[in-house]
């Protein structure tokens, strides 16, 4: 299997991803391992059949996706893995879906939360979590679309700005 993409997005399976990553990472299978997404019949349908049908879509929880990518019943696909929240690629990496890169795409607005960009707004328990991916060795930054550049996560930190 080759993961192409990882990344966290609020809004999980959309136009954004459909219309721009799926075709710039050349996606042929699209992963999304979040618990509520997953324990709504009418959620899940919906993302499924916004997705052209040339793509393979999984939709899970985060613990049956880390056994879907152990099986290896995906190894011949290009998959796009999208998580809803920083803790579900949290979770999911510790339960061996390993991946070396994540993107930080749409984390939206909410209490307690500190804008880093216009589409990325973190609270400190995201931080914490983001700082123990980083700790496995995951690399993490931003960017909305690709067209965007990449920015490194701690560089968008209010009071770190510039630091690293």
């Amino acid at each position: 299997m080759s993961l192409v993409l990882t990344r966290i997005d609020n809004r999980l399976i959309h136009g954004q991803v459909l219309e721009t990553w799926v075709p710039y990472v050349h996606a042929d299978c699209i992963v999304v391992a979040n618990d509520e997404i997953a324990g709504s019949p009418l959620k899940r349908m919906m993302m499924e059949s916004s997705v052209p049908s040339r793509i393979r879509v999984e939709i899970g929880t985060v613990d049956e996706m880390a056994v879907l990518f152990a099986s290896g019943t995906l190894d011949s696909c290009n998959v796009l893995l999208l998580f809803g929240t920083t803790a579900d690629a949290l979770r999911a990496y510790q339960n061996g879906l390993l991946y070396k890169r994540l993107n930080l795409g749409n984390l939206h607005a909410g209490a307690g939360k500190t804008r880093l960009c216009c589409t990325v707004f973190l609270d400190s328990s995201d931080l914490d979590t983001l700082q123990q991916l980083e700790g496995f060795g995951v690399v993490i930054s931003a960017r909305c679309i690709p067209a965007d550049s990449e920015r490194a996560w701690r560089k968008m930190i209010p009071n770190r700005k510039g630091k690293e």
